[in-house]
């Protein structure tokens, strides 16, 4: 080393695992249980709890990822973690509203079986990058989770049938297009090289 090289500069320190936006995520999933017992449980004020905490869930799916990519805190465990809480908390609600019979359950079957499936596209295609979540993917969670939150409002502070009925046909449908986008992205991003790691 010559007299004018400093040290060598230092690489910068992976995130922990247990970070806010891990925890956030974490706590995601742990509300989950609480909204289905709450929504179970019937009655107006339980209602409004299970509301409540699905709103609180959800509010934790937009700052989790707004946190680790600002500051530093994607981890593996995080990239794994945060899409299953997202589709654990769609997908109970949907299971159990069905199971309520509040809502078909084509409704709830579709929807899950486009999460599922996108999920698995994701580890399909892990090796050559991720894809970037879409506009109309932001709309499609964004319309799911207002039609969930209409649904779940007790009977009393209900909008009529109709309203629900529409906004959870447009969340089926953007679902079911942003859907078949993801599968065309993924399958042209498998043709690529992998990256090297």
């Amino acid at each position: 080393m010559s007299e004018g090289d400093g040290p060598p500069a230092a690489l910068p320190a992976r995130p922990g695992l247990m970070n806010v936006a891990n925890e956030l995520t974490v706590s995601r999933i742990l509300l989950v249980p609480l909204f289905v017992l709450c929504l179970l449980a019937g009655g107006t004020v339980w209602r409004l709890i299970a509301l409540a905490a699905f709103c609180v869930a959800s509010l934790t799916d937009l700052l989790d990822g707004r946190l680790a990519r600002r500051r530093g805190l994607v981890t593996d465990f995080g990239k794994i973690a945060d899409p299953l809480a997202d589709k654990a908390l769609t997908g109970a609600a949907l299971i159990t509203l069905s199971a309520l019979g509040e809502l078909p359950a084509w409704v709830t079957a579709v929807i899950l079986f486009r999460e599922v499936g996108v999920t698995a596209l994701r580890f399909w295609v892990l090796r050559r990058g991720v894809i970037a979540a879409s506009p109309g993917g932001k709309l499609k969670t964004s319309l799911q989770i207002l039609a969930i939150c209409l649904y779940v409002l007790p009977p009393s502070l209900s909008p009529p049938g109709i309203v629900k009925e529409l906004v959870m046909a447009l969340a089926v449908v953007v679902t079911l297009v942003t859907g078949a986008d993801y599968v065309v992205r993924a399958v042209r991003l498998h043709r690529e090289e992998p990256r090297q790691t």
